[in-house]
C-alpha cells in the first residue's frame, strides 16, 4: 500500500520530510557557526567521540565508527598532524597508542560549543515571542520521543 493512499499516513510522511529536511538545515547552520574548517565529516565525528567518550586506541574508534582501522589511522593521523589529538603509549599494551584530544582542541570545541548555543540563543529569543517559545519546548519532548522511539 502507497503511504499517499491513507490520509493519516501521508500526513506522517509529509512531517518525517520536513523534519529530515529542516534537522539538516540546522545541522548546517550549526557547522558554519562552529567554525569546522577544513575538517571532514569522519574527522569531526571522531572528535566528537573522543570529547564524549574519553581517550581511545585506532581500533576502538574504528570499531565504534564502523571504519576498518587502516583508514581510522589515516583520519587519527592527520588530527594528530592538526594538532587536534595526541597519542601515548597503551600502558597494556605496548603496540597500542591510546588517542585523545589536545588541549587546544578541548578549548576549540568549547568555543565552537558557545558559538552555537549563542547562535541559537539568540535566534530563538529574536524571531519567537514566549508563547512560541512555549510550544517549541513542547515540540522537543515530541522530538525526543520520536528519537526514543
Amino acid at each position: 500500500m502507497d503511504h499517499r493512499d491513507n490520509p493519516e499516513d501521508a500526513q506522517a510522511l509529509a512531517l518525517a520530510t520536513e523534519i529530515r529536511d529542516l534537522i539538516g538545515q540546522v545541522k548546517r547552520k550549526l557547522r558554519e557557526k562552529a567554525g569546522i574548517g577544513d575538517l571532514t565529516m569522519s574527522q569531526v565525528s571522531v572528535l566528537s567521540r573522543l570529547d564524549r567518550d574519553g581517550p581511545a586506541t585506532v581500533t576502538h574508534l574504528a570499531r565504534a565508527e564502523g571504519v576498518r582501522p587502516q583508514s581510522m589511522g589515516a583520519t587519527v593521523v592527520a588530527l594528530e598532524t592538526s594538532g587536534l589529538v595526541s597519542g601515548t603509549p597503551d600502558p597494556n599494551d605496548g603496540r597500542q597508542t591510546i588517542w585523545a584530544l589536545t588541549p587546544a582542541c578541548k578549548e576549540w570545541i568549547r568555543v565552537g560549543r558557545a558559538a552555537r548555543e549563542d547562535w541559537l540563543f539568540h535566534a530563538i529569543q529574536k524571531t519567537l515571542t514566549a508563547a512560541e517559545q512555549d510550544q517549541l519546548a513542547g515540540s522537543i519532548g515530541l522530538l525526543k520521543r520520536i528519537v526514543d522511539a
